[in-house]
C-alpha cells in the first residue's frame, strides 16, 4: 500500500491509501480491525467489484470472528461471533434495500451496534442516523473493461469517537 500522493491531500480526520491487490485490501482490513471496538459503525462505499467485501473479510480476520466473511447480498446481514474476547462482526449489504433507516430498523442494527462492530456495504443515506460516530470508507476503482486491481481509498472518521484517532497508521 502506498501513502497518498502529495498533490491529493486528505481532509482532516481522513487518510488516502492506494491498494494494488486483493491481498493488500484484506491486509488493510486486518490493520483497520485493530482500531475498531464494540459500538463502531463502518460504512463501505464503492462501485460493484471495488473490494468492499474483500475489506470486510480482512476485518473479520483481524477481529478474529467465526465463519467466512462473504457477501451477505441475499441474506442482507450476517452475524459473525467472536472466537475470543473481541466484539462480534455484523456484516450488512444494504444494496437491495431502497429505504432509509426505516427499512434498516427491521435488521435491529441499533440493538446490535453497542456490543458489535457493524460493517455496512452500500449504507450511505441509510444508516448514518444509527450513530453520530462512524468510519466512512470510500473505494474508487477504474470502471469499464479493465483488469486493473488498483484502488484509491479514502477513510474518514466522523464524530467524537474518531476525532483523535490516528488513521495514518493504516497507510503504513
Amino acid at each position: 500500500m502506498e501513502a497518498p500522493a502529495p498533490h491529493s491531500p486528505a481532509e482532516p480526520g481522513s487518510v488516502q491509501i492506494t491498494v494494488t491487490s486483493p491481498e493488500q485490501m484484506r491486509e488493510l482490513g486486518r490493520r483497520l480491525a485493530k482500531l475498531l471496538r464494540a459500538g463502531d459503525l463502518v460504512m463501505l462505499s464503492g462501485e460493484l467489484g471495488a473490494g468492499k467485501t474483500t475489506l470486510a473479510r480482512g476485518l473479520g480476520e483481524g477481529l478474529g470472528v467465526r465463519g467466512a466473511v462473504t457477501s451477505p447480498t441475499f441474506v442482507i446481514a450476517r452475524v459473525h461471533p467472536s472466537l475470543g474476547d473481541g466484539p462480534p462482526l455484523v456484516h450488512v449489504d444494504a444494496y437491495r434495500l431502497s429505504g432509509g433507516l426505516d427499512e434498516m430498523e427491521d435488521l435491529d442494527l441499533d440493538v446490535s451496534l453497542p456490543e458489535s462492530v457493524v460493517v455496512v456495504e452500500w449504507g450511505e443515506g441509510k444508516v448514518e442516523e444509527l450513530t453520530e460516530d462512524r468510519l466512512q470508507v470510500v473505494i474508487h476503482r477504474a470502471v469499464g473493461d479493465t483488469t486493473d486491481e488498483v484502488r484509491q481509498m479514502t477513510i474518514t472518521g466522523v464524530g467524537e469517537r474518531w476525532a483523535s484517532a490516528d488513521l495514518s497508521v493504516l497507510a503504513a
